[in-house]
């Protein structure tokens, strides 16, 4: 039954996120839009370059904002990934930004210490 469940839970994830292919192309040239906005506004020196790189990242972040169903495509992408791990019965990790887990300080102290007195 858990079988069944995660199967029919992936063809409708695959389902949406083949429906909804449009608004993840324009997503992704949206966010091409901003990523090179962004490098040549830091790259420019002149104030004509740097206005012209502005508005095309302006442009590309309202493009971006215009494809908001595209965000239903992502979390369906990222359920098929998950139904994925699941079914192959692997755990499912989700990776944390570096340095927001929490660490014992005194290990990193000992380690240091340890390396210190050799």
């Amino acid at each position: 039954m858990k079988k069944f469940l995660l199967l029919t839970g992936g063809i409708i994830a695959a389902c949406v996120a083949l429906a909804l292919i449009g608004p993840l192309a324009g997503l992704l040239f949206s966010g091409l839009f901003v990523a090179l906005g962004m490098h040549f506004y830091i790259a420019s020196k002149s104030t004509f370059g740097k206005i012209f790189w502005f508005t095309v990242g302006l442009i590309g972040v309202l493009s971006a904002v215009s494809n908001i169903p595209a965000m239903i495509g992502l979390a369906a992408i990222a359920t098929i990934y998950v139904i994925y791990k699941k079914w192959k019965g692997e755990d499912v990790q989700i990776p944390t930004i570096e340095g927001t887990k929490e660490e014992d300080p005194f290990t990193n102290f000992e380690k240091e210490w340890s390396n210190l007195t050799k």
